[in-house]
């Protein structure tokens, strides 16, 4: 890649980035403040993420994106769920502590999300003209999978948000949305952060050995 490219590909990022409608911009801002207020486990970030949401799936309706509008639908559906669940769960202090999945929750998981994968990319390959049907379809299932532990205030929700983003970040930028590539890298690092927090904040509550035995 020569000096010529990378400076035509950063001109590009900023020109993306200020070219975007005020909804775009908005939501954007509003994306990246609901990741960290999830990642303090703060419950603002749902009605920050409901709202910001709400305006994404306005946009990609208006731009005729129909599987990113039903997707932000979902988000939707699961922050809803997910804001009732943090405050009704039984937790210390009326506080819900990050869980972590069994082995077999997360076999399930795993398993559904390669099934809705395999039904998604296929109804996008077979039906329409999406370019990328195969691995839209991916970031699609991961991230619902993804948006439905974060709900359940799983820990690894923040791996699927790894794997969904890395993904999203080629697809965007094979597609030349140079711009929404740097987002998702943006969020892709947020996700280590929030993987990180998120386990100490789990490792913080579980007993030692030790305290096991004395239990």
């Amino acid at each position: 890649m020569t000096l010529a490219t990378v400076g035509g590909i950063a001109r590009e990022i900023v020109q993306g980035a200020l070219a975007a409608s005020w909804p775009e911009q908005l939501a954007t801002v509003l994306g990246v403040a609901g990741v960290w207020l999830t990642i303090r486990e703060s419950l603002w970030n749902f009605p920050v993420g409901l709202v910001q949401v709400s305006i994404f799936g306005w946009v990609c309706f208006e731009g005729r994106l129909y599987s990113d509008a039903l997707l932000q639908v979902l988000f939707f559906g699961a922050l809803a769920y997910g804001w009732w669940h943090w405050q009704h769960a039984p937790g210390r202090g009326g506080r819900l502590a990050v869980q972590r999945l069994s082995p077999r929750e997360a076999a399930a998981w795993g398993g559904g999300t390669l099934g809705l994968w395999a039904v998604w990319g296929w109804g996008m390959a077979r039906y329409t003209d999406a370019a990328l049907p195969w691995a839209d379809g991916f970031v699609f299932a991961t991230s619902v999978a993804s948006q439905w532990l974060q709900a359940r205030k799983a820990l690894e929700n923040w791996v699927g948000w790894i794997i969904a983003n890395t993904v999203a970040i080629g697809v965007f930028w094979a597609k030349g949305l140079h711009w929404f590539s740097v987002l998702y890298l943006l969020f892709w690092l947020m996700a280590w952060g929030g993987l990180r927090e998120w386990w100490r904040s789990w490792k913080s509550r579980v007993p030692e050995p030790r305290d096991l035995v004395e239990g």
